[in-house]
């Protein structure tokens, strides 16, 4: 009886060993191409998990906040702005490439696998950018894009779509194959030099992004969300698991609102505690926007109650800093904000279809201290470099607090937070992957080596 348990056992090792052959978990052994997996199928979105990403960067004097992502297979790493206010997510390409701040080394480059402009995605892309010379004259032609933003800066190029592995808090790591643009012609504004970055993540609640891209894989919850240090860093997160239980502040995004927008109010701006009798405000939570930018009435208003309540304090108007027009210098610079918040009063935002609720807004949450040692406003002007109406809620309002975009309830929340520590999470991620079902999901899980297979 024992001689045939050693029989049996030794069969069944042999059989498992045929399927699944030691060698080819090793990173030696993997092939240097992957065949497209199939379409994804509605019956297997049931892998919804979350995933958390290291944040770099601060308001100034970087003036963004970035991740890293590895795209393509083989992976190479891109350091990416995070923007909430937009959809599409691009990288520069080796195209060849205009404008571009890489290394051409450092540049993505299309490996027959550009979008079609018949792909639903690159309509939406289209819907998204608010493009309107659209024209699919042939099915094979491929998708451009042209996107623009608020500062006037632009990137021109073309989709493609690759393959993006996450790892995900459940222990689970997969490679959805995404669609993204391949920027070959960047303009950038100001007097400022162009972005170090390599692209733009674009995380508006659109179909074209990245976020919904995923969502509709049935990956993760349509919810993202991020925590940005004023002192530097933080972290961004896709799906619902690193939601507080208790604590937030909610408020409904705008019905009807552009959909690549995150967008609440009606608002009313307060200033210590007091009405600054400006209401109405509608406002675009923007996490590609350094700064916070207010229509010229709201903008003014801000600016003559700060000068008022300054009066009589040792502060002087400097003009050291061309970029930031309001600013003031004490009889010494200043090392950090501690050392001048105690001469600025709150300012809050009344969100009037909510019951009132409020988000507050400490000095720390509106000004800046300068190379030059100055204190300076950073709530510009959005009326003067044409964002019209428009109330755009940028980084620097954004600091210290969990923000986060809920795209199933459609509700944006915050609350206070210590965006310097890193989420704890239950696994060990670096180790004892779990390997999710990736049958007919247009992905294929990371040492899964039933999932790879080699193309001429």
């Amino acid at each position: 009886m024992d001689v045939s348990i050693a029989f049996n056992t030794l069969l069944l090792f042999l059989l498992f060993s045929a399927i699944f052959p030691l060698s080819s978990f090793s990173a030696a052994n993997q092939p240097r191409y992957a065949k497209k997996p199939n379409t994804p199928s509605s019956h297997n979105h049931h892998l919804s998990s979350s995933a958390v990403f290291k944040v770099q960067g601060n308001v100034y004097p970087l003036g963004h906040y970035t991740v890293t992502l590895n795209i393509g297979y083989p992976p190479k790493l891109y350091d990416l702005d995070i923007d909430s206010g937009s959809d599409l997510t691009w990288v520069q390409c080796d195209a060849p490439c205009k404008g571009c701040t890489k290394p051409r080394n450092q540049l993505y480059k299309p490996n027959h696998n550009l979008v079609q402009c018949m792909d639903p995605l690159c309509s939406e892309v289209h819907l998204s950018t608010e493009s309107t010379d659209y024209n699919c004259a042939s099915p094979d032609d491929q998708c451009d894009y042209e996107v623009e933003y608020a500062d006037h800066g632009s990137s021109l190029g073309v989709l493609v779509r690759d393959y993006i592995p996450f790892q995900f808090i459940n222990g689970s790591v997969v490679r959805p194959r995404v669609a993204f643009g391949c920027g070959y012609d960047q303009k950038f504004s100001g007097s400022t030099s162009p972005p170090s970055t390599a692209g733009v993540l674009g995380l508006g609640n659109g179909r074209a992004s990245i976020l919904s891209q995923l969502h509709s894989l049935g990956l993760i919850r349509n919810v993202v969300g991020h925590c940005l240090s004023a002192r530097g860093g933080g972290f961004l997160f896709f799906g619902d698991d690193f939601i507080p239980s208790s604590g937030i502040v909610w408020t409904s995004m705008l019905p009807g609102s552009s959909e690549k927008h995150y967008s609440s109010g009606p608002a009313e701006l307060f200033f210590n505690g007091k009405t600054a009798n400006v209401k109405g405000l509608e406002l675009i939570f923007d996490s590609g926007s350094s700064y916070t930018y207010l229509n010229s009435q709201a903008y003014q208003a801000v600016v003559d109650l700060v000068t008022k309540d300054l009066k009589g304090k040792q502060l002087k108007r400097a003009t050291e800093d061309p970029s930031l027009p309001i600013c003031w210098k004490g009889s010494k610079s200043f090392n950090s904000l501690s050392d001048v918040k105690k001469y600025f009063k709150p300012l809050g935002l009344s969100f009037t279809r909510d019951k009132n609720l409020q988000m507050h807004l400490p000095p720390e949450a509106y000004l800046i201290i300068t190379k030059h040692g100055n204190v300076c406003l950073g709530i510009l002007d959005g009326t003067e470099v044409g964002l019209e109406n428009l109330n755009i809620i940028g980084d620097i309002s954004l600091q210290d607090k969990m923000v986060i975009y809920d795209n199933e309830k459609q509700q944006i929340g915050w609350v206070s937070s210590n965006c310097d520590t890193f989420p704890n999470v239950d696994r060990d991620l670096e180790g004892n992957f779990a390997h999710p079902y990736t049958t007919n999901l247009d992905i294929f899980g990371d040492r899964c080596p039933a999932s790879y297979e080699e193309t001429d």
